[in-house]
């Protein structure tokens, strides 16, 4: 790890040098309050495009019924829930803007930003994916007996009821016994009525944020990375807020557990660090990347190899107990392992493995080949250039830099993947805030990266229901997304061209570094 910087010193030495008079925030009203006209729009479009449950009590509702089966109602909230996504995303890079001192204010600024943004999300319809109702499917399977490690949602009577995508009809569960735990006493509570489901599990996720606004600072300063940037990079992000809060992943707490966990261990409290993150694995088992940088951590900066492997040991030794006494007491085991290769089975054309093995498939094809067998090994080929980074990463490098080459071996993982979601684009925001993200390219990067996974996430998934892609009204799918879609490009391409505040963000700029990155 690096020296601290000591916040205040900074924050005192950047006070002077703006002479003291000026306020740290030049009026954060303006970005608070269109970040939340953004989200309440996203609120009210949710409730004709977002996922409910075909069984939900909702359905029944004079305006759900409008918005939904009505051409003028879907149109409306396919435009408000682009132009609330992109709002968001035009407030966040202005909120930015109008820090002229990242200090305690800039701090609060970004809290209020959380609550505002976040609060419309916690109750809209859930958008851009329906994951939480294979949540309730899973937990509805160990509410009645069975085991969601060898039975798939299809083992329950009118499974389609509940509103679950049809691939975890018969895909293995990749999650972890809490979750499952988690899960079960959700349905349990709420006897498997899908609005309070949704609810209770958004609290779950509502956590895992908490858990990363308290700890993104934390590990920021460890680095000597302002915390506060670090804090407005992560958390009042829209991506971070949407998929997390609106998409209802548990991600949310898997990456809070996970953060929570490395700080810990970071700061000589290993074995409640190693507790944690062993939480984090069993939401959803890829932190288990963390696990042999932990071990490093705990070995200490001038550790010889022996001691490495031995702390390694030590740090798997308890991790595995852990996993293993939870396993006994819900009788599974680990038939998650069995899941792991559901997400992976799946390519999308952004992700660059996958665009490769599609180009592959179809060049193959074309000759009379097997493509699919070639797109395997191109996904093959990624996952063992993602074992080799990460093994880099553990073996080679200095200690000092120790969570940003985890953030590295992380993203390799998630980067070489043939499917990537953009919550996965997630998981990885806050290591590289944590560690560094640069004023220059770096974080024009970012925001590229977030524009364009609101737009796709904009289009991506909309529930429009097939009683309207009739000639009369002419909304097929395809026609709502293409709608969704160049809404929000349109909406992307004056941030970056034509707003006269935003454009000069994803420029090249001649602008003076103030921070450094741990790279």
């Amino acid at each position: 790890m690096t020296a601290p910087v000591p916040a205040a010193r900074e924050m005192a030495a950047a006070t002077a040098a703006a002479g003291g008079a000026e306020p740290e925030v030049d009026n954060a009203r303006s970005p608070l309050l269109a970040g939340f006209a953004g989200s309440m729009f996203m609120l009210i479009g949710s409730l004709g495009v977002g996922w409910l449950a075909p069984v939900s009590e909702l359905r029944r509702m004079p305006l759900f019924i409008w918005m939904r089966a009505e051409a003028v109602g879907v149109a409306l909230s396919i435009v408000l829930l682009a132009v609330g996504g992109m709002l968001l995303v035009r407030a966040w890079l202005r909120l930015g803007q109008r820090v002229r001192v990242w200090g305690a204010e800039a701090r609060k600024a970004t809290l209020m930003a959380v609550v505002a943004w976040g609060l419309p999300m916690m109750f809209s319809v859930p958008l851009f994916s329906r994951d939480v109702y294979a949540y309730i499917g899973q937990g509805r399977l160990m509410v009645e007996g069975f085991n969601p490690y060898e039975n798939g949602i299809s083992a329950l009577s009118n499974y389609f009821q509940l509103g679950a995508d049809k691939m975890w009809t018969e895909a293995p569960v990749p999650y972890g016994q809490l979750f499952l735990w988690i899960e079960q006493v959700v349905v349990w509570v709420t006897n498997v009525q899908p609005e309070a489901s949704v609810m209770l599990f958004r609290l779950v996720a509502l956590a895992g944020v908490v858990l990363c606004v308290i700890y993104v600072p934390r590990l920021a300063e460890l680095h000597g990375v302002n915390p506060h940037r670090a804090l407005w990079l992560t958390a009042a992000n829209p991506l971070f807020l949407t998929n997390f809060i609106a998409s209802v992943h548990n991600d949310a707490l898997m990456i809070g557990l996970a953060l929570a966990g490395l700080y810990y261990s970071a700061t000589h409290r290993v074995v409640r660090g190693v507790v944690l993150v062993t939480l984090s694995i069993a939401v959803k088992p890829i932190t288990i990347v963390f696990l042999p940088f932990i071990g490093l951590l705990w070995a200490g900066k001038d550790a010889g190899w022996l001691r490495k492997f031995t702390y390694w040991g030590l740090t798997a030794a308890l991790s595995l107990g852990i996993l293993v006494l939870m396993s006994l007491v819900n009788g599974f085991g680990f038939g998650w392992i069995n899941g792991l290769s559901a997400p992976g089975s799946i390519s999308i054309w952004y992700a660059p493995v996958g665009l490769i093995g599609m180009v592959v498939a179809s060049l193959a094809n074309s000759f009379g080949l097997d493509g699919a067998t070639l797109a395997g090994f191109v996904s093959d080929a990624g996952k063992l250039i993602a074992v080799g980074v990460v093994a880099w990463q553990i073996f080679r490098g200095d200690y000092d830099r120790l969570i940003r080459r985890l953030t590295l071996a992380f993203a390799a993982v998630v980067l070489l993947a043939p499917m990537i979601q953009s919550w996965y684009v997630v998981w990885l925001i806050p290591l590289f805030a944590v560690t560094g993200i640069r004023n220059d390219w770096q974080v024009k990067a970012l925001y590229f990266v977030v524009s364009f996974f609101m737009i796709y996430a904009i289009s991506d998934q909309l529930e429009v229901f097939p009683y309207l892609q009739t000639e009369d009204l002419g909304f097929a799918l395809a026609l709502a997304r293409v709608a969704a879609a160049v809404t929000g490009l349109l909406f992307g391409l004056y941030l970056i061209f034509w707003d006269p505040r935003t454009r000069r963000l994803f420029r090249k700029s001649h602008e003076v570094v103030v921070e450094r990155p741990v790279i």
